[in-house]
């Protein structure tokens, strides 16, 4: 469960998760106050974050030669649709077929499994 509470700052929002906090915010531009990540980053650090780990968990479970692995993604809208952009850097000593397999286990990560599929949000008022 994920708590996000937001006071009279304007836009500072503290997330509160598993007994840790992050600040969520928008940058001053927009009127926040830009002590935060905005809320769209947070889901792209999801698919980053959540690729980066599940290949290092393949590939040390396979004990292949991946020194280091870097995630980039970034999105764009496209009339009514959104397009997130992915790129993967693997540094090792790794053949083809490993390479082409971490791909394939890259689009397997739960986060971009749950992104790929169909999504509701159910949503209801509490009062208190």
């Amino acid at each position: 469960m994920v708590s996000a509470i937001i006071g009279m700052d304007h836009f500072r929002t503290e997330i509160t998760v598993g007994g840790k906090m992050v600040i969520a915010d928008e940058p001053v531009e927009l009127d926040g106050t830009n002590q935060g990540l905005a809320p769209g980053e947070f889901l792209l650090i999801s698919l980053a974050s959540c690729t980066a780990i599940t290949l290092r968990m393949y590939a040390d479970q396979k004990k292949w030669p991946v020194e280091k692995i870097k995630v980039e993604v970034d999105f764009e809208k496209v009339d009514d649709k959104t397009i997130f952009k992915r790129e993967l850097q693997l540094i090792g000593d790794l053949t083809e077929e490993q390479r082409t397999r971490l791909l394939q286990i890259a689009n397997a990560c739960p986060v971009h499994k749950t992104l790929t599929n169909p999504i509701e949000v159910q949503t209801k008022l509490v009062v208190g």
